[in-house]
């Protein structure tokens, strides 16, 4: 319970959106997109591996 006005929170809110008059500030799109710079990747996985290869040499003997 309690899923019923959220819901019709979000059903409003997607039906603002898509009937909306479309006015767009470009300035104020260009200032917020500006604002915040890009989260620099993180991310340690090896591209290149193979997720498949053994890692056990002893075995391929």
């Amino acid at each position: 319970m309690g899923r019923g006005r959220a819901k019709a929170k979000q059903t409003k809110v997607a039906r603002e959106l898509k009937y909306s008059s479309g006015s767009l500030d470009p300035d104020r799109l260009k200032a917020e997109l500006a604002a915040s710079p890009p989260a620099p990747s993180t991310s340690t996985v090896d591209v290149d591996a193979d997720p498949y290869a053994d890692d056990d040499e002893d075995d391929a003997r």
